[in-house]
């Protein structure tokens, strides 16, 4: 391909497609389950409007560290909606992204853009699929990724796979900075990324999905803090989801050391976020 597809048609036939699958059923990944973009330039406009809507600093001269994971979501949303994919799109829950970037990107010249869904792997609530996006410079002569990630999405169903042990619940970070997050935070993401997923956009079509009220995207949740965190390539970004952020509600961002994490709460008891980032040599 030469630039991303629409989502809308893609998370349309993920949604008809879905009641037909099994997801307990296999643990073996799609065949040949790659998409590719070749020379795909970043639009202007729709990196201000990402920036803005996350609190990165505008008018940087490299991208923000999560900005690549946007311009894959389509592809990845390609994979996982079609026929061959044996994970229903419907309830698929982001649990986790680790990115590595080695080296700052430019916001200028063409990219090339890859995603594929290398396996799916068991986990103790169902199946687990594992995307991961990877993206480099055009001509770049380095075949190794500038940037890449790795997400995994879990499908919950019934497993024989053991739960792992319970680890102690770990005090939040001192300090921290409260945000508060408003009702159309995720109409607003959604405007900027393209993922209008109906659980985050208004409380009626969340609570058919189980929610009372519309929740924050995820990536926009890692995005947020990595801003706050004043994150930069070359690094390495490892994040964990808790729990789904409420809509409208108060959170609290805390870091320490390489630490991040995002909390509400009283006492902070409910954590939605954990994360790592560490600086690589550049």
């Amino acid at each position: 391909m030469t630039s991303p597809p629409p989502l809308l048609p893609l998370m349309l036939r993920g949604a008809v497609l879905s009641p037909f699958k099994r997801p307990g059923n296999t643990t073996t990944p799609p065949p040949e389950a790659t998409s590719r973009i070749t020379g795909l330039q970043v639009r202007a406009e729709h990196l201000t409007a990402y920036e803005r809507v996350c609190a990165y600093p505008t008018g940087r001269a490299e991208l923000p560290v999560t900005y690549p994971h946007v311009l894959g979501f389509p592809l990845a949303m390609g994979l996982m909606s079609t026929r061959a994919f044996p994970l229903p799109l419907l309830g698929l829950v982001h649990t986790s992204i680790d990115i590595t970037q080695q080296r700052d990107l430019s916001p200028t010249g063409t990219h090339e853009l890859t995603v594929s869904i290398p396996e799916l792997r068991p986990h103790h609530r169902g199946t687990e699929a594992v995307v991961v996006t990877a993206l480099r410079p055009t001509g770049d002569t380095d075949r190794t990724p500038v940037w890449e990630s790795t997400s995994t999405y879990l499908a919950r169903h019934r497993t024989d796979t053991p739960a792992p042990e319970e680890q102690e619940k770990a005090a939040p970070l001192p300090g921290g900075t409260e945000w508060r997050l408003g009702g159309d935070l995720g109409r607003r993401y959604g405007a900027a990324s393209g993922d209008r997923n109906p659980i985050h956009l208004h409380p009626l079509t969340a609570r058919a999905f189980g929610f009372p009220r519309a929740i924050a995207h995820g990536m926009w949740t890692v995005a947020r803090c990595l801003a706050e965190f004043g994150a930069r390539g070359p690094v390495h970004v490892q994040a964990r989801f808790r729990a789904p952020v409420l809509l409208p509600g108060t959170v609290t961002y805390a870091a320490r050391g390489p630490a991040f994490e995002l909390r509400s709460g009283k006492d902070g008891d409910r954590v939605h976020l954990t994360g790592e980032v560490t600086a690589l040599p550049r």
